[in-house]
């Protein structure tokens, strides 16, 4: 416990210059009282912030439509890749593409850096994805691009990449380290597929990628209703025991990181 010299916060209780606790305004008494590190940012904190939205609910769900359309068409459950392909393209360029991008750019506001490398990542895929398939259709490039070795290594770099964001999302959340180890291990089994060439592997890196959409479009809910009902409805993993009881508030009205009091690191 520490003793702290209290004075009217709203009135002017800190020194505008140095944030120390300055006189008590005339006609008040100060008082020395115990107060808890807690009590005492929540008493002193007064700082307005631009409001942030949590850009990982935009960004999961535009990762993981995308992500089913051209996954399960790579899992062969319907169509073919050269005729249905370049229907998806619009879609998983400005959904999974720009949408999800700009998600990581948002990410980044607030405070995210998971967020913002996974949703940068990604988004910058799914937008060279897309103008991938458009150049096959005008036959600037071979048709053939999606299934060359050279596509194949795409996935090297991006299945190194997410590897981290996976053992980084180790300490965000179950749910989310569940989204990004799929998304790893898919994006492997395709980078041994178009390289090496094996068949049954690309097909294999379909499936897996249509469980990381579906984990993806779990935890993007889960976001979405807990930002609209202020509690928790679907729970994530979070490694905070009242953050994961349907009900309960997933997050403290009041946290602070280093020296920013009243400012929330992350979504």
């Amino acid at each position: 416990m520490r003793t702290r010299h209290e004075t009217d916060p709203l009135l002017g209780g800190q020194d505008g210059r140095t944030g120390h606790p300055g006189p008590a305004p005339a006609g008040r008494h100060a008082e020395n009282v115990d107060l808890s590190e807690k009590q005492v940012w929540e008493d002193r904190s007064r700082i307005v912030l631009t409001p942030v939205a949590a850009p990982s609910v935009l960004g999961l769900f535009a990762f993981g439509a995308a992500t089913l359309m051209v996954a399960s068409l790579l899992a062969g459950w319907w169509g073919t890749p050269v005729t249905d392909t370049p229907v998806i393209a619009p879609f998983a360029l400005f959904f999974g593409g720009l949408a999800q991008l700009l998600a990581g750019m948002w990410s980044y506001r607030a405070r995210d850096t998971l967020a913002t490398a996974m949703h940068g990542t990604w988004g910058a895929f799914w937008l060279g994805w897309g103008l991938l398939v458009l150049l096959g259709t005008t036959g600037v490039v071979p048709a053939s691009a999606l299934e060359s070795r050279a596509f194949g290594f795409w996935f090297i770099g991006l299945a190194v990449i997410t590897i981290f964001g996976a053992l980084a999302a180790m300490a965000e959340s179950v749910a989310l380290f569940v989204v990004l180890g799929l998304l790893a291990a898919g994006s492997t089994l395709l980078a041994v597929g178009l390289v090496a060439p094996v068949a049954w592997a690309v097909t294999a890196g379909g499936w897996v990628l249509v469980f990381s959409a579906g984990a993806a479009f779990y935890v993007g809910g889960a976001m979405l209703l807990a930002a609209t009902a202020g509690r928790t409805v679907l729970p994530l993993g979070k490694f905070s025991a009242a953050a994961n009881i349907p009900g309960r508030k997933p997050n403290d009205p009041v946290e602070y990181g280093e020296g920013m009091p009243g400012a929330k690191v992350g979504q």
